[in-house]
């Protein structure tokens, strides 16, 4: 049974995210960890100054010495910090640049790949070959051009005029040249009986 299950899983799709990216991000959340950390000593600076203060009113000197010394340590630190931020922010900015720089390399490298395949497939002279085989359509066509544009002399459009009409005959039905029969022809009498009919007509109308 485990075999039959285990023929049915289906492979995870590689991870897209790089080691590039994993550093971006651990750098990352160790900037916002020391930004926190800055936060939370800058206010217990606050703290100690405005107890010093109290103790220096109540007369505990030493006490408020000893306590603006912790401050002053507390501060160094920030600037400390400071420093170690400003080298996390140029590590993540170089990290980032090197990814897209190395994105940038790997298109022209696949560029380079496509166009060394299209040197294979078409050589020199086979190109020179499409573009003379082209030159000669074009020119072809500007002649063309030329012709229907009025580049015919009166001869060459009589003989045109002559093809046209010697297409038209051999593509036509040819018409029959025998009489029509004697039934489809009105007769010389019964056309004036017809006239007279006609004429009589008239003249009761009237």
């Amino acid at each position: 049974m485990g075999n039959l299950f285990g023929k049915g899983e289906k492979k995870k799709p590689p991870s897209r995210i790089t080691e590039q990216d994993k550093a971006v991000l651990q750098l990352k959340q160790q900037r916002d960890k020391v930004k926190q950390y800055q936060k939370k000593i800058a206010v217990q600076i606050q703290k100690d100054r405005e107890v010093a203060k109290l103790l220096l009113r109540d007369g505990k000197k030493e006490k408020a010495k000893l306590l603006l010394r912790k401050k002053k340590f507390q501060e160094t630190q920030i600037e400390k910090m400071d420093g170690q931020l400003d080298n996390i922010e140029r590590m993540v900015h170089d990290l980032e640049f090197a990814q897209i720089e190395s994105q940038v390399i790997q298109g022209l490298k696949i560029g380079n790949d496509s166009l060394k395949k299209m040197h294979e497939i078409l050589s020199l002279e086979d190109v020179e070959k499409i573009m003379d085989e082209t030159k000669e359509a074009v020119e072809y066509q500007q002649e063309i051009d030329d012709l229907l544009a009025g580049g015919l002399t009166q001869q060459d459009e009589d003989d045109v005029l002559a093809e046209l009409d010697s297409i038209v005959k051999h593509t036509l039905p040819e018409v029959p040249e025998d009489e029509m029969p004697e039934v489809l022809q009105e007769k010389p009498a019964a056309k004036e009986k017809a006239k007279e009919k006609r004429k009589a007509e008239a003249m009761l109308a009237s």
